[in-house]
């Protein structure tokens, strides 16, 4: 009864803020927003999901593409909805892009691959288009590729301002978004399989801590993607950190000493930015706590923000990242799954009750055979039987509550469709 409740009340929800997107979007498959939720061919769209950065790399090397298509079938079996994954890679011998605007033909076709197994499974997909850190060359890489064009930059944050480096930037969003899949022969901004772009993996501007800097930037790229790209939707990356604009909330949900340039509600406020996303690792930002005051701050952490995505923003939140280290110490199967659990209790709560959290994306999925790249969040599920219970079980209760909403949905539908004055 109180999961027919909640759906009663996202139908609502959706009925007030559908509005002409609602109208114009029929069933074409894209994940759109209303108010706060996401919708999918007229239906509420709850992203159980994972984090697989690898997939692009291992989708261009036939050796390894089973890897791409075992993953993504045990995710589906799992129940998952989502993935995020890299649409970038910047400099080296197998990168996509070799240098600003010469990019790897090979490469660009792996991800054409992975793009045509998740739509196979049915998994949408989010592409992030530049890391924040070195690894895959990053902001870094563009800024030295920049410098080594006769520009006199300072720091990688000139990554925000510089118009040289900004113009490669957006020549690579141009490139990723007007991609035709070899595979499918749809072009990437027509594909239905991706979910949403991403700016950029946690972007973070320490040089700038009013946050301004990086407000003005996602203001300009949001407004590129969107001049080329109207039908998918957009996040910026971000980790959820709160800054200027809401100071109280900085002191008071901020782990101790992360102002990094961000802000989550300013930043989350830009135009054209259609969803919130947050991170959560309190094992890394609070490591001197023992497990049950991290999980207290997690429980926490994810308030405030499903709260201001409700209040400030009235946009849907997503989790975009979160886990918990084999390698930390006194770790166990029992604390991963404990903040598996507190996160998709955070969400199911907040879905159940028509509020913005619309779903949660571990990091990371692995296949079998792929230990090298373990970074002590991976989770195979094949290997973990424990935690792979935990996201089923998740993935049961979203899928249930959306069932629900469409029962709830059919009376409204039969009455409008009787004919008679």
């Amino acid at each position: 009864m109180r999961r027919l409740r909640g759906a009663l009340a996202l139908l609502l929800l959706l009925c007030i803020h559908g509005g002409r997107q609602g109208a114009e979007a029929g069933l074409d498959g894209f994940v759109r927003v209303q108010g706060t939720h996401f919708v999918l061919n007229g239906n509420p769209f709850f992203a159980n999901g994972f984090n697989a950065y690898w997939l692009m790399s291992f989708g261009a090397d036939p050796a390894q593409r089973g890897k791409v298509t075992s993953a993504l079938g045990q995710a589906a079996a799992a129940g998952l909805s989502v993935a995020r994954t890299w649409a970038f890679s910047d400099g080296g011998s197998n990168a996509l892009q070799y240098s600003p605007g010469r990019y790897n033909e090979n490469t660009f076709q792996g991800l054409d691959f992975v793009l045509s197994e998740a739509r196979k499974h049915g998994i949408k997909m989010i592409l992030s288009l530049v890391n924040s850190y070195d690894s895959f060359g990053g902001r870094k890489q563009y800024v030295q590729w920049a410098r080594e064009q006769g520009q006199s930059i300072g720091s990688d944050d000139e990554f925000f301002t510089n118009p040289v480096v900004k113009g490669f930037y957006k020549n690579h969003i141009k490139t990723v978004l007007t991609r035709v899949n070899t595979i499918t022969g749809v072009a990437y901004k027509d594909d239905p399989t991706i979910m949403a772009w991403e700016l950029m993996n946690e972007p973070r501007c320490q040089s700038d801590l009013s946050g301004r800097t990086l407000q003005s930037w996602i203001a300009e790229m949001a407004a590129h993607v969107k001049s080329i790209d109207a039908a998918h939707l957009l996040e910026a990356g971000l980790e959820g950190f709160y800054g200027a604009s809401t100071p109280s909330h900085a002191a008071a949900a901020n782990p101790s000493g992360y102002q990094l340039g961000t802000d989550f509600v300013a930043n989350n406020r830009a135009p054209g930015i259609d969803f919130a996303t947050v991170h959560a690792y309190p094992d890394q930002w609070l490591p001197g706590l023992d497990a049950p005051s991290q999980l207290r701050f997690l429980g926490a952490w994810l308030d405030a923000h499903v709260a201001d995505a409700q209040d400030a923003l009235r946009k849907p939140l997503l989790v975009a990242e979160f886990g918990r280290s084999r390698r930390d110490p006194g770790y166990s199967g029992d604390q991963r799954d404990a903040v598996f659990g507190t996160v998709y209790g955070k969400v199911y709560e907040s879905a159940r009750a028509g509020g913005p959290a619309a779903g949660a994306l571990f990091w990371q999925l692995l296949a079998e055979g792929m230990e090298s790249y373990g970074d002590g969040y991976e989770v195979v599920l094949g290997q973990a039987s424990s935690t792979a219970g935990v996201i089923a079980t998740q993935s049961r209760r979203l899928q249930g509550l959306a069932r629900a909403f469409a029962r709830a949905r059919k009376p409204k539908q039969g009455q409008t469709g009787k004919g008679g004055n």
